[in-house]
């Protein structure tokens, strides 16, 4: 059996194993065949892959040879027959899932991996918003035309920056950690009161608002609010707005449009030269204004959409993911190198979204039947 190696499309920095990771795909007795460049981007060789065990070859080769294909993005080819691992969205991109089911692919796309215990060591979600709450700050800070710690010098005193996070979950969590490193002043908003004393742990204060809706059985997901709870968490969160120089925002919902957190109002309240770093633009961001893979300025204030950001820091971002990705690959590859889907596992059994023919994830069914 073969497992392939797609490059990325343009924008993509990242790649689904570097060659370290390769060495171990083969010592799972499988063959790997890489397209050619497909490391670049991440600073991996060709000549890297090939001391690893695997093989290089065009794209078109690649995909030929292999059962298995990786790609972090969806590949633009039509594919029969074929096990594709991925990111892929589902519930957005139904359409394409359903392409794949009826040539027979069989699609794993790893993103909708239930979020337990068990499956830590393959969430590419975590793995990556770790990596984007990190990039987040550090972009902020670049463009943030102050400092961020508070300074004591004979021209003056420079008071801290104050930041403000929408959202406590991986990418939230080490965008406190960073910010609090680089001396900012941190006020986090979450839904979730469970996550108060992580978020205080960090050093960081915890913005409440009561009522809200228990998330405890949405699989770490954030679920949708009530009108009156939304009604408070507009109000306490624009109070936070007025006095923040920085905030960070991270709410999304599976298959729905990301949430506006962040108010027409509440963005021009907001001095100038303040930043805001939506990192749920993929899915329409947290504001009115945001827009994906740009910057704009809405008054003083910069808006920068960007979801991807973990593909600015490929080198570990791919290290991370390629790591998930061979974890996973053990539950459905036995000892002899062969392909066992095991449906009986409920890792195996959630993540997949398309096989025999169907689609057969209950909620992205739903969808194409509608």
């Amino acid at each position: 059996m073969t497992i392939g190696i797609l490059k990325e499309p343009a924008g993509e920095n990242r790649v689904s194993a570097l060659p370290d990771i390769c060495g171990n795909f083969v010592k799972l007795n499988v063959q790997v065949c890489v397209e050619d460049g497909a490391g670049e981007n991440a600073f991996a060789t060709n000549d890297d892959y090939l001391k690893s065990g695997a093989t290089v070859g065009t794209r078109s080769e690649v995909i030929s040879k292999s059962d298995i294909l990786l790609s972090i993005q969806m590949p633009a080819e039509e594919l029969k027959g074929k096990i594709i691992l991925g990111v892929y969205q589902p519930l957005f991109n139904y359409q394409q899932v359903l392409n794949w089911a009826t040539q027979n692919n069989t699609v794993f796309s790893i993103d909708t991996i239930p979020r337990t215990t068990r499956a830590q060591a393959m969430d590419v979600l975590s793995s990556q918003a770790n990596i984007a709450g990190y990039k987040a700050v550090l972009l902020a800070s670049s463009e943030y035309a102050r400092y961020f710690p508070m300074f004591m010098t004979a021209a003056g005193s420079i008071a801290p920056a104050r930041m403000l996070i929408l959202g406590a979950g991986v990418a939230g969590l080490q965008a406190i950690a960073t910010a609090k490193r680089l001396g900012a002043v941190v006020e986090v908003f979450d839904t979730r009161p469970a996550v108060k004393e992580e978020v205080q742990s960090l050093g960081a204060k915890f913005v409440e608002v009561e009522g809200a809706a228990d998330a405890s059985a949405a699989g770490g997901y954030a679920v949708e609010q009530s009108e009156e709870y939304k009604q408070k968490q507009q109000q306490r969160i624009a109070e936070s707005v007025a006095k923040a120089d920085i905030v960070i925002t991270t709410a999304q919902i599976p298959g729905r449009k990301a949430p506006i957190l962040l108010t027409d109002e509440m963005v021009k309240s907001m001095r100038n030269g303040s930043i805001i770093i939506d990192l749920a633009s993929a899915t329409g961001g947290n504001t009115n204004f945001t827009k994906n893979n740009e910057s704009v300025m809405v008054g003083g204030v910069r808006i920068i959409g960007n979801s991807n950001l973990a593909s600015k820091m490929p080198s570990d971002a791919s290290k991370m993911y390629g790591k998930n990705i061979l974890n996973f690959l053990k539950l459905i590859i036995d000892k002899d190198g062969n392909v066992n889907l095991n449906f009986e596992d409920d890792l195996v059994k959630e993540t997949c979204i398309a096989h025999g023919g169907k689609v057969t994830n209950e909620r992205v069914a739903a969808l194409i039947t509608t």
